[in-house]
């Protein structure tokens, strides 16, 4: 979910690309960089940190009209100047930038590129040295890159420059975002509409396996056969808060992929200056002192407290309890005699959770709030906070906050752990980092998900989600989801609850998915399956790598078990999207329901 921005025309492209980077910050990154081609060469600036640190080695006397530049979310390689955008070939000649992942790159190194010393740990290296191999070798630039692309696996947004060539920006799109703005002796390049409505509101979009050929006065499209492709632009129409959604056609989809860059965010926010996770000392104080933890939530804020409580009991060793604000508040159960409640809360103004720390709070005991949104009540009133920092979440189905609190109860049961010298054996931060790049391949899997929201709820009328362990948890969510905003009447279940009265609503074509992630209990979660298949179900299973069986729907990239919720409710998030979708339902603005409920 990096950002790309290009430029060629009769401006200077320095400020152009500087202030198009500046447009993306939104989404997150580590690094950026551009580079500029001139009479004199290429000029490439590039460094670590915000675009502040940037615009500061920034050479002011270079002018140039053509240029690109890219901010970048570390995947391949760390968080350095090296790594950073953009990258050059061995000899300077060809410069590039990139989002998404080179899944084949190290295939590709091996067959093509063992000769060549590369400068840097990222994927993206592979893409222009390939061009300039292909080139040294024979080819005209624009067939060598058509070649490049057309030995590329996986996600890829590109623009390229060639210093020999300062009339031209050589463009490709694979899954990853990328549009054509067009202008009045100038044309533009840019992941997201909102980098350059400065300066244009019309745009081309670029499709799959798709590259284009962009001067200052023309652009070419070209599929990787060679065909000219036709396509006609459209005026971005952005208001103050369509800009906020670019050029998505809902905010609950820009939200599902806005996942893994907010994942590597929480960690960054929760890490010193030596990359360990870090929490407040307060509050892991807080949290070692209890006898007990009380989880207060609702909805898929109480969902994400299901998984905390098997966080906080295996990794930190302490017993927690998870309770639906609005029962708790009227129902108080009996309480030890040192709890600490954890109220978790996407907009921390849920009215049924501040009833409960209302009543807490008058009986003297402590809480902390788990919160999106700094400064509202749930944060102001207890006392200690811990932010998600997941950034505005429109879409009235949470997803991006959803994930942002399991990973958030993550890390504080980890320090914890570790303030109570309990060794865990996870090394969290890298876990994580991994974690989220698994997000990037599911997001770049959307297409086999709207599949599987045709294949199996094009004509239902109700759903199954059935789990063990973590996966139940996540099944709660997944028809939450689901009937949230498609109206399909779903139900989660724990596979072993089925034969105790569920299965007898099944009947033929009844869609049931399953999720098999735990290993402990795959084999239980599968012959679960097999008792509503044989009543009829259409059955989708959804494993892990390494769990995965013949006939399985989906395979999960393998991620450390205990994690397993962070991915595997992203094709949950999708198929529920689709659903809606196909069924022209107010995707974001589902029926009866608001984004923060503020009325008991």
């Amino acid at each position: 979910m990096c950002g790309i921005v290009g430029y060629i025309g009769n401006q200077d492209a320095k400020e152009i690309l500087l202030k198009g980077l500046e447009k993306l910050e939104y989404r997150g990154y580590d690094s950026a960089g551009i580079a500029v081609i001139n009479e004199a060469g290429v000029h490439l600036f590039k460094e670590k940190g915000r675009i502040a640190e940037l615009r500061k080695i920034v050479d002011t006397e270079v002018s140039a009209t053509v240029g690109i530049g890219h901010t970048r979310w570390a995947t391949h390689g760390k968080p350095n100047k090296i790594n950073a955008h953009p990258h050059q070939s061995a000899s300077e000649r060809f410069t590039i930038v990139h989002n998404g992942v080179i899944e084949n790159y190290e295939l590709l190194i091996e067959e093509f590129l063992s000769d060549v010393t590369f400068k840097s740990d990222t994927d993206t290296e592979v893409i222009v040295q390939l061009v300039e191999k292909f080139v040294n070798e024979g080819l005209e630039v624009k067939e060598a890159f058509r070649k490049t692309l057309s030995k590329l696996e996986g996600s890829y947004a590109i623009a390229m420059i060639d210093r020999h060539n300062k009339e031209t920006i050589y463009v490709a799109k694979n899954k990853s975002p990328l549009l054509i703005g067009l202008g009045d002796g100038f044309n533009v390049v840019a992941s997201d509409a909102m980098a350059m409505l400065q300066v244009t509101k019309e745009f081309v979009e670029l499709m799959d396996k798709e590259m284009v050929i962009v001067s200052e006065d023309n652009v070419q499209i070209l599929s990787l056969t060679g065909e000219n492709v036709e396509r006609k632009p459209f005026i971005a129409k952005l208001d103050a808060s369509d800009i906020e959604k670019g050029t998505y056609p809902h905010y609950m989809l820009k939200e599902i992929d806005e996942q893994p860059i907010v994942i590597r965010k929480i960690v960054k926010e929760y890490s010193d200056n030596q990359g360990d996770l870090q929490i407040d000392q307060a509050i892991v104080d807080a949290v070692k002192a209890a006898d007990r933890l009380y989880i207060v939530a609702a909805g898929t804020s109480y969902h994400a407290g299901m998984i905390g409580k098997n966080f906080f009991e295996r990794l930190a060793k302490i017993p927690t309890e998870v309770h639906v604000a609005s029962e708790f508040v009227y129902n108080t159960p009996l309480l030890t005699k040192k709890p600490l409640f954890i109220f978790i809360s996407q907009s921390g103004e849920t009215a049924d959770s501040r009833a409960v720390l209302v009543k807490i709070k008058e009986l003297g005991y402590n809480a902390l709030t788990i919160t999106n949104v700094p400064g509202s009540t749930l944060s102001r009133e207890a006392d200690h906070t811990l932010l998600l920092h997941a950034g505005p979440e429109i879409a009235v189905a949470s997803t991006k906050a959803y994930t942002a609190q399991v990973a958030v109860l993550a890390i504080l049961a980890q320090v914890v752990a570790k303030g109570k010298n309990i060794d865990t054996k996870i090394d969290l931060s890298r876990e994580l980092s991994i974690v989220a790049s698994a997000m990037e391949t599911l997001c770049d899997h959307r297409e086999d998900f709207e599949k599987m929201a045709r294949e199996f709820l094009t004509d239902a009328r109700n759903a199954f989600f059935i789990g063990r362990g973590l996966d139940y948890a996540v099944c709660l969510e997944g028809a939450l989801k689901l009937k949230e905003i498609s109206y399909i009447q779903a139900e989660g279940f724990a596979g072993g609850e089925l034969k105790h009265g569920p299965i007898a609503l099944i009947e033929d074509g009844t869609p049931v998915f399953a999720l098999a992630t735990q290993e402990n209990v795959n084999l239980n979660i599968r012959g679960n399956v097999k008792e509503v298949v044989s009543r009829g179900a259409n059955a989708c299973i959804i494993s892990m790598k390494g769990l995965e069986m013949k006939g399985d729907a989906f395979v999960l990239p393998e991620v450390h078990p205990i994690l397993t919720p962070l991915i595997s409710v992203i094709p949950l998030q999708f198929i529920s999207y689709y659903a809606a979708l196909h069924r022209g339902c107010d995707v974001d603005k589902p029926r009866n329901l608001a984004k923060s409920v503020t009325v008991e």
